[in-house]
């Protein structure tokens, strides 16, 4: 004989979702992911470099709703992202690949370069499969310099050796701040 599932004392399901029910709305829990890569709680630094390591590599997009989190084991929270929620941490140039802040790699875009408006750091479009159009990572120090230290200027204009190919670097024009 089949057993009836649990209920409460009003009968409804006791399940962790009930029917048609899915997490609980996500909403900012005061967690700030800034554009120079930093993090904040409710205003407060968080100096901890293991705990700002784990929250990089944990943050995800949710296409669906728009919207940043961080995800750990089963904890989801919603985010406040600055200008990126990827960073450029390494480029591979003869594989044309960047790796990101949240432990994936992602295809290098030289169209996409382009230069933040906050201070001149470069930007890349990645994760072109989550959404149309992807997202911003921000290239930081070490992965910019790299990126910078394998451009030639020839009479064309500067060019860099992408996949064994030299192609010529898009305009980059960063406005005085």
């Amino acid at each position: 004989m089949p057993r009836e599932p649990a209920t409460s004392a009003r009968g409804e399901p006791q399940t962790s979702e009930r029917e048609g029910e899915g997490p609980p709305p996500l909403r900012p829990f005061g967690l700030v992911l800034h554009h120079d890569g930093s993090w904040t709680h409710e205003g407060q630094p968080i100096l901890n470099r293991r705990i700002r390591e784990r929250f990089d590599r944990s943050v995800r997009y949710l296409p669906e709703q728009g919207k940043y989190v961080v995800q750990i084991g089963r904890f989801r929270g919603q985010i406040e992202v600055e200008e990126a929620g990827f960073f450029v941490r390494d480029v591979d140039l003869a594989s044309v690949w960047v790796a990101l802040s949240d432990g994936s790699r992602d295809a290098f875009d030289l169209a996409s370069l382009r230069v933040s408006e906050l201070d001149g750091a470069y930007l890349c479009t990645v994760k072109r499969e989550l959404v149309p159009g992807g997202l911003p990572a921000r290239f930081t120090h070490a992965a910019q310099a790299e990126l910078l230290a394998a451009v030639d200027e020839t009479e064309e204009g500067p060019v860099i050796r992408l996949g064994g190919r030299l192609r010529p670097m898009p305009p980059l024009h960063w406005r005085d701040v």
